[in-house]
């Protein structure tokens, strides 16, 4: 079962060296970054999300659907060892249902941690 470990509040250095630990623990692990935002986004850039294999994860990127999303993708990214740009858009009046505060656009990449 996944689970936010901190509920989304995690700074950015105990993100990392949660990313760190775990990956010192054996775990695979991949580490989610927004790289861009458009338009209304509910996390700067910059922002991190940290995930292991298993689904866990720390930090946040967005939030809703978009966080899942990313944690989905980075299962992948970390059985396959390739990084990944994501994109997720959404108009205003639909924005609520995927996460976005309003309507924007955010870029992600996931990367494997090695």
């Amino acid at each position: 079962m996944s689970e936010n470990l901190a509920g989304g509040l995690a700074t950015e250095t105990e993100i990392l060296a949660t990313a760190e630990a775990w990956r010192k623990a054996g775990r695979g692990v991949a580490l989610a970054t927004v790289t861009e935002t458009w338009g209304s986004a509910p996390r700067p850039v910059g922002s991190h999300l940290v995930i292991d294999g298993e689904g866990n994860f720390l930090g946040s990127v967005s939030g809703g659907c978009v966080e899942g999303a990313v944690v989905t993708e980075a299962i992948d990214v970390i059985a396959s060892g390739v990084p990944k740009l994501l994109e997720f858009g959404v108009a205003d009046e639909t924005a609520w249902r995927v996460g976005l505060s309003c309507g924007g656009r955010i870029a992600v990449h996931v990367v494997p941690v090695t």
